[in-house]
C-alpha cells in the first residue's frame, strides 16, 4: 500500500516550471522553451508560431542533459524551420496585411482625429492621428472587430449546440487560437481577424463545441462537424498559413 502511495504521490506532483535557453545556429541565438508534460514519451520539437524560436516537450523524468543532445542532433531541421519562416509586417503607412483573408493596404490620412476607415472595394484601411500612433490606434481597430465577429460567431454557436458561455476575451495568445475554461470563459487570439472568415468561424465552434464536451473525444468532433462543416479546410489552412497571423508586428 506505502508503494502504491508513492507512486501515486510521484504522479501528482507537480512538473517542473519550462526552461529557456540560447543556443547558437549558424551564428544566430535562438531561443528554445524546454517544457515538460505528463503525456509526453518522446522529445518533440517545433518552432513558435511567431518564428521567435522553438519549444521542445520532453517527458516528465527525461534528463536535460538528453533534451539538449537532441536540440544539437536536430540543428539542420532547425535551420530549414527558420529559413522557411514567414517574414515580419510592420505595421506602417504603406504597408500590406490581411484583413479577413483580403489583401489591405494602410494608408495614413495625416488627420488629427477621427476613426479608423475601412474601405472594403478598395482594399484599404485608413488611420488618422500621429505616425507615432498608428500602430496602436489600427491594432485597437483590429482587436475590436475581431471581438465583434467572435462574438457572433461564439453566440451562434453557443445557440446551435445548446450551450452558454459567460465572458469571451480577445487575447495576442502565442500557443493557441482560442481556449475555452470549464467555467464558461472563452479566450481567443484577436489575429484570427486577420485570417479568412471561415477560420474564425470553425475556432469559434470548436471552443463553443468545449463548452458541451471538455475533450477531443469523437463526440466532441462530431459535434463541431455537424455544426460547422468546413472545419477540416479551416483546421488545414491554420496548419500551412497560421505562422502568417503572427507575422504582423
Amino acid at each position: 500500500m506505502r508503494l502504491l502511495r508513492a507512486f501515486t504521490e510521484r504522479r501528482r506532483s507537480p512538473l517542473p516550471p519550462a526552461v529557456t535557453e540560447m543556443l547558437l545556429l549558424a551564428d544566430q541565438q535562438v531561443a528554445i522553451t524546454y517544457k515538460r508534460h505528463t503525456a509526453a514519451r518522446r522529445f518533440t520539437l517545433r518552432m513558435a508560431r511567431d518564428g521567435s524560436g522553438f519549444t521542445m516537450t520532453l517527458p516528465r523524468r527525461a534528463s536535460m542533459m538528453d533534451a539538449r543532445a537532441f536540440a544539437l542532433k536536430s540543428e539542420a531541421w532547425m535551420l530549414k524551420a527558420l529559413a522557411k519562416r514567414v517574414r515580419p509586417v510592420e505595421i506602417a503607412d504603406g504597408a500590406v496585411i490581411m484583413l479577413r483573408g483580403v489583401e489591405h493596404r494602410i494608408l495614413a490620412t495625416g488627420k488629427v482625429r477621427g476613426l479608423v476607415v475601412h474601405d472594403a472595394d478598395a482594399r484599404t484601411l485608413h488611420v488618422p492621428g500621429a505616425t507615432s500612433h498608428l500602430k496602436r490606434r489600427l491594432v485597437d481597430w483590429l482587436k475590436a472587430e475581431a471581438a465583434h465577429d467572435l462574438d457572433v460567431a461564439s453566440t451562434k454557436y453557443a445557440l446551435a449546440m445548446g450551450a452558454r458561455f459567460r465572458k469571451l476575451n480577445v487575447r495576442d495568445q502565442k500557443s493557441r487560437w482560442g481556449s475555452c475554461s470549464s467555467d464558461g470563459v472563452l479566450n481567443y487570439s484577436w489575429r484570427l481577424i486577420l485570417a479568412p472568415s471561415s477560420v474564425l468561424d470553425y475556432v469559434a465552434a470548436h471552443e463553443v463545441a468545449h463548452l458541451r464536451e471538455m475533450n477531443h473525444s469523437m463526440r466532441f468532433w462530431r459535434l463541431v462537424l455537424k455544426h460547422c462543416p468546413d472545419s477540416r479546410n479551416a483546421k488545414t489552412w491554420l496548419k500551412l498559413h497560421g505562422n502568417r497571423l503572427h507575422a504582423l508586428g
